[in-house]
């Protein structure tokens, strides 16, 4: 089964009802409708139904990969155009084995169990009355992000199998990716039975449409916004409807006293270089003044090697004069680039403080060989995950095991951490009685 979608001098285009919009679009005043509508049918839909759904929406984007990458090389080429950092380009990039982890993104998504109906506590009370919580749909998402189109499948995935509708915005500058990962949804949507509009692509100009979704809290039950300080605060400031944040990852790595040099070296590199462009790349190096010594030499010439511009401490200038200074600004900073910022700390105490005035709550890292200091590291930092001798690039969904995930939340309520299918519920009680009548 292979789509009839061509790109002659744009972005794609499909000959098909599933094809949403245009960059130009008219108008949101539908979205909302639809998609609500649109949700209260799939809130009966079946386990099997919507894994045949995903099982489908594998498979197209298997068999039209040449055409998804198509419409990919079309975006970079408008981006480099405009000249666009390579952190940037990097997260707009897909590749085929990006595509084909899209694909195993959704296929574990399809073998998860299903949060809609599950029950998550039941007991029964003295006067015989059995009580339940169980899963629901939350109904509507309304998804706004930039740069990365696997995104695009990721949120698409997540929303369907948990029994919600779901309106994405992305960014300009990923339109020809989104639109054809869009397209080839609402063909698997069409069939499976369901209904394309579960899935939605609004253009990403003119900015107003944003805002008029933002005000639609009748339709949608939920924002999520994922990518820059000002795209989040305007969010925020402007939505009717809970907001659940995908904010900055000012994310660190601290070398604890008793760590193995080979093993920090690692984690730092990986961390900080594998992509640099991501929410859980390192940002910043601590290391214990104990080993600074020893350690800092090797792996200031490791980050170097790679390319890493560093801002450090008067001591960690000392080891290199390619080693810039450090500010206060420097430290608060997600470079989501080849730069990281580092600081030569007295001890765990002085390394959780710093921690807790500069970091995020995104992920925070530390490398030991002691028990006890990785018991009081997890225990005091206050961040949606904690890694202890591992990369700051696991707290992921898919490396987690959620199969994909729609964003990272840095919030405390509702949801925190990688947000998968059971963050994209709620739940309800039900009570059953025998004729209970209350006394």
């Amino acid at each position: 089964m292979t789509m009839n979608l061509s790109l002659p001098t744009g972005p794609a285009k499909l000959d098909s009802s599933a094809k949403r919009s245009g960059p130009e679009g008219s108008g949101a005043a539908n979205f909302g409708p639809k998609a609500k509508k649109a949700s209260i049918a799939l809130g009966w839909s079946s386990t099997e139904q919507k894994n045949r759904f995903l099982k489908s929406y594998a498979q197209l984007l298997r068999e039209n990969q040449a055409l998804v990458l198509e419409a990919n090389a079309h975006d970079r080429v408008k981006a480099v155009e405009q000249g666009i950092s390579g952190a940037f380009l990097d997260r707009l990039t897909l590749s085929p084995a990006r595509i084909e982890q899209i694909v195993q993104g959704l296929e574990q998504v399809m073998a998860l169990p299903d949060p809609v109906g599950e029950v998550r506590e039941s007991h029964n009370r003295p006067n015989g009355l059995k009580i339940s919580k169980v899963g629901v749909p939350l109904g509507v998402v309304f998804f706004i992000y930039e740069s990365r189109p696997n995104v695009t499948a990721d949120a698409i995935a997540l929303c369907v199998k948990s029994g919600n509708a779901v309106i994405l915005r992305g960014g300009l500058e990923a339109f020809a990716s989104n639109e054809i990962l869009v397209a080839l949804a609402g063909k698997a949507l069409g069939a499976t039975g369901m209904d394309p509009d579960l899935v939605q692509l609004v253009p990403p100009r003119p900015r107003e449409l944003m805002d008029e979704l933002l005000a639609d809290a009748a339709h949608i039950d939920l924002v999520i916004p994922r990518g820059g300080r000002d795209l989040i605060e305007r969010v925020v400031s402007r939505a009717k409807m809970p907001v659940m944040k995908h904010f900055t990852g000012n994310c660190h790595v601290y070398i604890e006293e008793s760590a193995s040099f080979a093993m920090a070296r690692s984690i730092l590199i990986n961390a900080k270089c594998q992509r640099p462009g991501v929410c859980n790349a390192a940002e910043s190096l601590l290391i214990d003044r104990k080993i600074a010594g020893s350690f800092l030499p090797g792996l200031i010439a490791a980050l170097l090697e790679q390319g890493v511009e560093i801002r450090g401490c008067a001591q960690t200038q000392a080891v290199s004069p390619q080693v810039k200074p450090a500010t206060e600004e420097d430290y608060a900073t997600e470079y989501a680039s080849l730069m990281i910022s580092a600081k030569v700390v007295e001890n765990m105490e002085e390394a959780i403080g710093h921690i807790a005035r500069y970091g995020s709550g995104h992920t925070e890292a530390i490398v030991t060989a002691s028990l006890e200091a990785s018991r009081v590291f997890t225990a005091r930092v206050d961040s949606s995950a904690v890694m202890v001798n591992a990369s700051t690039r696991f707290n992921d969904g898919f490396e987690l095991g959620l199969g994909a995930e729609i964003g990272i939340s840095t919030d405390k309520f509702h949801a925190r951490g990688p947000c998968g299918l059971k963050e994209l519920t709620s739940t309800k009680y039900i009570v059953e009685g025998w004729g209970h009548v209350r006394e």
